[in-house]
């Protein structure tokens, strides 16, 4: 079956929330992750993120934005029937093609520390796990959690 991989746009929220969902090591947890913060987050990052489609279905898919100087991607998710079949890279490739396009030299990813098959996928790809840094989070906006 083809797999065609198109621009992430607000129309397949539904599918992609079902897909992140589903997957293990996703975080899903805020307004960041609602339709609303979704949408704008694809509007301030236009290009930059992908969906995988078998057909009409969406199999696939990776967020991917930039602050000006570094890239980031959130929640590449690959539904387990389709794995395998080199889908997450292509994901990969079109955003960090789209973000080298932009401008942008290097990318970052966040992945739990004990999602052990997604740190292996990265490794196997080609990322580099850091170990001299670490995330600190402070919340902002009670409401919107």
């Amino acid at each position: 079956m083809q797999i065609d991989v198109v621009p992430f746009t607000i129309d397949v929220y539904d599918d992609v929330l079902m897909l992140w969902e589903q997957a293990e090591g996703v975080g899903l947890h805020d307004y960041s992750d609602s339709r609303e913060g979704i949408e704008s987050y694809l509007s301030r990052n236009p290009g930059l993120s992908f969906v995988a489609r078998a057909g009409g279905t969406v199999v696939g898919a990776v967020l991917a934005g930039h602050d000006g100087r570094r890239g980031y991607l959130h929640y590449l998710t690959v539904h387990p029937d389709y794995r395998r079949q080199g889908i997450g890279r292509r994901l990969v490739d079109c955003c960090l093609g789209a973000l080298q396009k932009a401008g942008i030299p290097k990318c970052h990813l966040f992945i739990f520390n004990d999602n052990v098959s997604g740190i292996a996928f990265w490794e196997s790809v080609g990322w580099t796990p850091r170990t001299d840094i670490a995330i600190v989070s402070k919340i902002i906006d009670q409401k919107r959690l």
